[in-house]
């Protein structure tokens, strides 16, 4: 895990650069070769999802399979560090801790300026939902529920599976994140070929989540945050997600802030009720984006820290 350690003070640096060469960004293409290649409109239901599951299975294969190579290059060096460091560099494209929240910041500088059209208009970036006509409240709502169930996609879950399995496995995590996040969609076109993959997303964070959960209700604690109500709301609420992976972090943010998450949502101009998390004790406010960003931050430092414990005395010391 001390690979994982250096990868996120590598995020923390550096952050993500864009670019077209970036890993998950040809992870998308990778995905969107083979959905042009099996995805056929006049295909049966049923044919639609076998092959939906065909490009999921090839998928992760050649992710798993070069991520393998990657850690196998790396040890040629005949230099540990010179592999750490390697792993560390191609790991930190996994996760995107500083993305996150610089996109939670700038939004929130928007709001505390006023310029609500430029927050609806960065809201965009983040969310699937119609923002043209969102309030501040709304902008706030959508960002804070965005940095909570990214602190799961985005940072948890590809560092436990790190920890589980390595770069090979943490890469694997992050394909079929990127295949949910793609062709995931309850849509005419997705609805069969892309349930496999969205299926298998929710597995893939079921563990992540509700540890997740309970990091943010230790964090919310240390952070002198209300942690008994973020405790109480992860009970009543989390099951209320259409996720079932997404009430574990939305439910404890909202909790441990005293806001109300979930609510009224337009996407592409038809309304979507997701059902409400958490007690509107504060009207939310610019000021909970920054704390939920905190939040996600400190959760991270946490699972890191646990990791390297476990590691410790669980392996006997600590492993690359």
């Amino acid at each position: 895990m001390m690979t994982a350690v250096f990868a996120f003070v590598v995020d923390c640096l550096i952050g993500d650069p864009r670019s077209s060469l970036h890993p998950v960004v040809l992870i998308g293409k990778l995905i969107s070769f083979f959905e042009n290649l099996l995805y056929h409109k006049q295909d049966s239901d049923r044919k639609k999802m076998v092959c939906g599951a065909v490009l999921m299975v090839c998928v992760l294969a050649i992710s798993y399979g070069v991520a393998e190579e990657i850690v196998r290059l790396a040890a040629l060096s005949g230099n540990v560090y010179v592999s750490i460091a390697i792993q560390a560099v191609a790991l930190s494209f996994m996760i995107s801790p500083r993305n996150l929240a610089e996109a939670g910041r700038e939004i929130r500088d928007y709001l505390m300026e006023g310029n609500l059209e430029m927050a609806r208009f960065k809201v965009g970036w983040i969310v699937g939902r119609d923002t043209d006509k969102l309030t501040e409240g709304e902008a706030t709502r959508a960002t804070v529920e965005t940095i909570s169930e990214n602190t799961v996609d985005g940072v948890i879950s590809p560092l436990f599976y790190f920890f589980v399995g390595g770069l090979p496995l943490a890469v694997a995590y992050r394909a079929a994140n990127t295949m949910d996040s793609m062709i995931g969609y309850k849509n005419d076109k997705y609805l069969y070929f892309g349930r496999v993959a969205a299926r298998a997303d929710d597995v893939w964070n079921y563990i992540p989540a509700r540890l997740t959960g309970l990091m943010l209700v230790a964090v919310a604690f240390l952070l002198g945050f209300d942690w008994r109500s973020a405790w109480r709301i992860l009970r009543r609420d989390a099951a209320k997600h259409p996720s079932p992976n997404g009430g574990w972090t939305e439910s404890t943010v909202a909790g441990a802030l005293g806001i109300r998450l979930g609510g009224l949502n337009y996407y592409f101009g038809k309304p979507s009720f997701r059902t409400y998390m958490g007690d509107p004790i504060y009207e939310l406010e610019a000021r909970h984006i920054s704390q939920a960003i905190r939040m996600m931050y400190a959760t991270t430092v946490m699972f890191l820290l646990l990791a390297l414990v476990v590691e410790w005395f669980f392996c006997g010391g600590f492993i690359v």
